[in-house]
């Protein structure tokens, strides 16, 4: 055979070797303390040890070993673990610039194409998060405008657990369509129908996409990439990404046709008026590509952990009935049969403990999303170079045992005090924190507030017929956030 033919084969393998010794030099180029863990293997890394379907379990077993920061391997993909309170405060809210980037993760940078909120980078992310958070605000999060249209969705959910008149449903779709209505409110004007179709549609892609996310299949695609045609998860997300865009495509243009820039009515009207203010400047943010991303991610986050979090509280209250008892014996002396408010909740310290209590140990994001370091930095003695991979385990900071008297039983009086007062906890961290921490965590304080006691106040919930408080499980189901197992419940009617 000439040589020449092995000219390609040649140039491959050499490509080869100095892929793997550039990663190999991230984190030799300096003699200074790195982190330590477990001795990663030729090509798969530590993936031999991940219990793949909930990482974060081996994660915790890991720190155990190793300490509160440790580094892994999956594939030639480095990153370094954070965990317990102390540790993941000192990153991201202490060093918060240091650790305010996102990763460059195979199905995040596919799906997102560097756009919106949660997954983009730099520039861009600032941009489109100020928006967010001005718009959101704006458009009454935090505010009684808001208040009103949460209480207004009450009433509707109310009427629909009603209807089942105390016979066992399953409460997933009708608890993601409340919440999602709130978010759908601010960004489109609207509220749907439980029934309608397409929203029903929308829920769907949203619910799949937030599963796959967290799959065995999409992590093997995010560590081997070149696996992406053999794993159907991955097209299953793009293509349910193209028809959430899809939708918001058709709704942009309706409301292009109505604008007016002295009545904003919806989110999409501000971002299409910043669009117009802006069109003349070279390279500008505020393009369509960011709109869709933008309204795809608040819709998405909007829903998903809220209605999950509620589902893990009434599951919760039929799992433990006497304190659904001190719940509904508080709401009854201090709201009444009037409609709960927001101004009710400071005279409710053991509701107010009792909702805490379920975002600790519901634990919807144990992984936390990931963050990355922008620069050269040094934590807790460690160095770690701009660029890692950073993993801050938020549920090491939610079972932290320095932290919880019982960090891993249902306990709503770790927010009480002696005198049944209610406190805070700094370690009470299912937001995230830092540069990154949930854009609307005084939303979701306020649904969670009024959706529960709203329910709790008209329904006491009970297992199906034939079930015991035994053969309820509350192992979370696999995803990239964490809902309950699939369950059905008697919402009933209470005098």
């Amino acid at each position: 055979m000439d040589w020449t033919e092995q000219i390609p084969a040649l140039f491959l393998l050499i490509l080869t070797i100095i892929f793997i010794w550039k990663w190999g030099s991230f984190w030799n180029r300096s003699s200074k303390n790195l982190p330590p863990g477990p001795t990663p293997l030729p090509l798969v890394g530590n993936l031999h040890m991940m219990d793949l379907k909930r990482p974060y379990r081996t994660m915790l077993k890991l720190s155990k070993e190793h300490g509160p920061i440790f580094r892994i391997q999956m594939g030639f993909q480095k990153m370094v673990v954070l965990t317990g309170y102390e540790t993941v405060k000192e990153a991201l809210v202490n060093q918060a610039d240091a650790f305010a980037e996102r990763p460059l993760i195979p199905i995040f940078e596919e799906f997102t194409r560097g756009f919106g909120v949660l997954f983009s980078h730099g520039e861009n992310w600032k941009a489109m998060r100020r928006f967010s958070l001005s718009t959101l605000r704006d458009y009454g999060m935090g505010k009684r405008s808001i208040e009103d249209r949460i209480v207004e969705e009450c009433s509707v959910l109310i009427k629909t657990f009603e209807s089942y008149q105390g016979q066992p449903f399953e409460t997933t779709t009708i608890m993601n369509a409340a919440v999602a209505n709130i978010i759908v409110s601010i960004l489109l004007n609207k509220r749907f129908e439980y029934e309608d179709s397409t929203f029903r549609k929308l829920l769907k892609l949203v619910n799949e996409n937030v599963r796959l996310f967290g799959s065995p299949s999409v992590m093997l695609y995010n560590i081997f990439p070149a696996l992406g045609s053999l794993l159907g998860a991955r097209k299953t997300i793009l293509h349910n990404r193209d028809e959430m865009h899809a939708f918001i495509n058709v709704t942009f243009i309706q409301h292009l046709r109505d604008l007016d820039k002295n009545d904003q009515r919806s989110l999409i009207d501000s971002f299409l008026l910043k669009q117009q203010e802006e069109k003349d400047k070279p390279n500008g943010y505020f393009h369509n590509e960011n709109l869709k991303a933008v309204v795809g991610n608040l819709f998405a986050a909007g829903m998903e952990t809220t209605s999950t979090t509620l589902r893990w509280g009434l599951l919760l209250m039929m799992k433990y009935p006497e304190i659904q008892n001190k719940v509904q014996e508080e709401i009854a002396k201090v709201v009444g049969s009037s409609q709960p408010r927001i101004e009710h909740r400071t005279k409710m310290p053991y509701v107010d403990a009792v909702i805490h209590e379920i975002q600790r140990f519901s634990d919807i994001i144990p992984t936390n999303l990931p963050h990355a370091t922008t620069v050269d930095v040094t934590l807790k003695g460690y160095f770690i170079p701009k660029g890692t991979h950073i993993v801050p385990l938020l549920t090491s900071v939610l079972h932290d045992e320095s932290q919880w008297e019982k960090p891993y039983q249902f306990y709503p009086e770790h927010f009480l005090d002696s005198e049944g007062k209610f406190i805070k906890k700094d370690a009470f961290m299912p937001f995230s924190a830092g540069r990154r921490a949930c854009l609307g965590e005084n939303l979701a304080k306020m649904e969670l507030f009024l959706f529960f006691t709203s329910l709790l106040q008209r329904f006491t919930f009970q297992l199906p017929p034939g079930t015991s408080e035994d053969d309820l499980d509350l192992t979370p189901a696999v995803g990239f956030t964490t809902p309950p197992m699939p369950h059905q419940l008697c919402a009933l009617p209470r005098s």
